[in-house]
């Protein structure tokens, strides 16, 4: 059994994030440390740990964190020099005075590649079978094909033999005779691996290449083409699906706020803003606090920063916007004054430069659909997220009595009231609850992009237009239009750069918006102004 040699390994992964070893890993990888070069190497062709413990020494290795102290202990390293002992990983302040990093000759490093591939051949788990298969394929030059073809014939996942399958197919192509060529051309036609495309168009450069085997390599360079090009398609559609998720969930509190009160709110991508700031502050906390459960900071930061925006978002609704209400161009200029205010206390408490928030471990990594076709963890939750965030604020809105009054208070103000709802109060709770939506957004930017000062800035237009084409006050007007600015945007941004890309979409909008200016859901209800 097989699998691929994608060793997952984070080039920004620190020692705080890796994972505990067991203690026969950590008995493993300190005799590889302690070993001279034959004892490594000897370990590495048979290695005497756990698939996860290779895993981890990789992952040191590759990270430049694996160290041997002057007596032979073993020491981890991190990138913000820390040291940790090895294998309880306490972080000491007794340095060794003759510490040497651990590296690996090409001997090694070859040792290591396919020590790697054997131990996860040998596991039980698919996955595991599958990431040696992309080892093996990754180093196809030196791979002995009987040990694919024994691998093949025991396997019995369906995904893993056609892995397999695939890879015998290649080394058939390289190595085979002009029938076996034929063949192997045949079998790679349906793959939408681009190595697979590069070795059927290195083959096709080649001179007195036989008649028969040229038709077979152009019809399979048409077939992987074509299916590498449909996977290419799919992530971007599924990159603007992600970034359409972000947009969405910073549009629905505006689309909230403005459709209850009318305010056009420019400090709204700084409320975005504070809630990426409030999951970094909550990450250093657990850090700091709580190291153990460190990789569970951000179910924390997401309540957090729904709490800390929506509070300091009440906050401005009854000082700033309160006294304005009514007043569209004074209360416009009001909350761009805020939203500079954050900005520079943002500014003078965390600094100018973006600070760090690390991806948690169980959302590092991405999904392999196929070959040329990858889907990021971190953006599938992202989707996942605001898919139950709009859930929760439809059933909010249309099935509790806050909702009621939400609805009630946009639809006719002075009716509302007449009928005893307290629509100061409900004005200050929407906003809330807006603002504290444009902080779950932030926290969700945290994990895909930079977290500085000027975060909001980046988002604040692109809100405003999810809004505006969607409906003002329309939620699900808003989760159409976002879906659209965002898919649109990110095919636009590939075929004609981002500058071009954002100017068309302005152009389109302002087009749209002449011939609707309701936007996609016109409100229902009688207004009195």
């Amino acid at each position: 059994m097989v699998t691929p040699i994608n060793v997952a390994i984070s080039t920004q992964a620190s020692t705080s994030n890796i994972s505990t070893a067991t203690t026969n890993s950590g008995d493993a990888i300190q005799k590889f440390v302690a070993g001279d070069f034959s004892k490594r190497q000897a370990m590495l062709s048979d290695w005497p740990g756990s698939v996860e413990s290779l895993d981890s020494l990789v992952e040191f290795i590759a990270n430049d964190e694996l160290y041997q102290g002057n007596s032979g202990q073993t020491y981890l390293l991190n990138k913000d020099d820390q040291l940790f002992t090895y294998p309880d990983k306490k972080e000491t302040d007794d340095w060794p005075s003759d510490l040497s990093q651990i590296t690996l000759t090409n001997a090694l490093r070859s040792a290591l590649i396919f020590g790697q591939a054997k131990v996860k051949l040998a596991s039980d788990k698919p996955a595991q079978r599958l990431q040696a298969v992309e080892i093996l394929a990754d180093n196809i030059d030196q791979v002995d094909p009987a040990i694919i073809m024994i691998a093949a014939g025991n396997e019995n996942n369906a995904k893993v033999k056609k892995a397999l399958t695939a890879l015998q197919a290649r080394i058939d192509f390289k190595n085979g005779d002009l029938p076996t060529q034929i063949a192997a051309v045949n079998l790679l036609a349906d793959s939408d691996n681009p190595q697979v495309l590069v070795d059927i168009e290195s083959a096709l450069a080649a001179d007195n290449l036989d008649a028969s085997l040229k038709v077979a390599l152009i019809d399979a360079e048409s077939s992987v083409s074509r299916r590498i090009e449909i996977s290419t398609w799919t992530g971007h559609i599924f990159t603007g699906m992600s970034t359409a998720s972000i947009l969405l969930l910073a549009a629905l509190g505006l689309a909230i706020t403005f459709g209850l009160l009318g305010v056009i709110n420019m400090a709204h991508g700084e409320l975005i803003m504070i809630g990426a700031y409030t999951t970094y502050m909550v990450q250093n906390f657990f850090q700091a606090y709580m190291p153990d459960m460190a990789g569970w900071y951000l179910l924390a930061a997401i309540p957090a920063a729904f709490l800390v925006s929506a509070v300091i978002g009440m906050i401005i609704e009854r000082i700033v916007i309160r006294p304005l209400y009514g007043r569209e161009l004074e209360t416009l200029l009001a909350t761009f004054g805020v939203s500079l205010i954050l900005m520079q206390l943002v500014r003078m408490i965390f600094g100018a430069q973006n600070v760090e928030v690390s991806n948690v471990a169980w959302l590092s990594g991405a999904y392999q659909v196929s070959s040329s076709l990858v889907l990021p963890y971190n953006r599938i939750a992202i989707i996942g997220f605001t898919v139950i965030v709009v859930a929760l604020l439809v059933y909010l809105l249309n099935k509790t009595r806050f909702g009621l009054f939400i609805r009630a208070v946009t639809q006719n103000r002075q009716m509302a009231r007449a009928v005893g709802i307290p629509s100061a109060r409900i004005d200050m709770m929407a906003f809330g609850l807006g603002s504290g939506l444009a902080g779950m957004a932030g926290c969700a930017l945290a994990q895909v992009g930079n977290v500085g000062p000027d975060l909001g800035q980046t988002y604040i237009i692109d809100t405003f237009l999810v809004v505006v084409v969607g409906g003002v006050g329309q939620v699900w007007g808003a989760v159409l239009a976002a879906l659209g600015l965002g898919v649109s945007g990110t095919i636009l941004e590939i075929g004609i750069g981002a500058v071009l890309a954002k100017i068309v979409l302005l152009v389109l909008v302002i087009l749209f918006i002449q011939k609707r200016p309701q936007g996609l859901f016109a409100l229902k209800g009688r207004f009195v102004e």
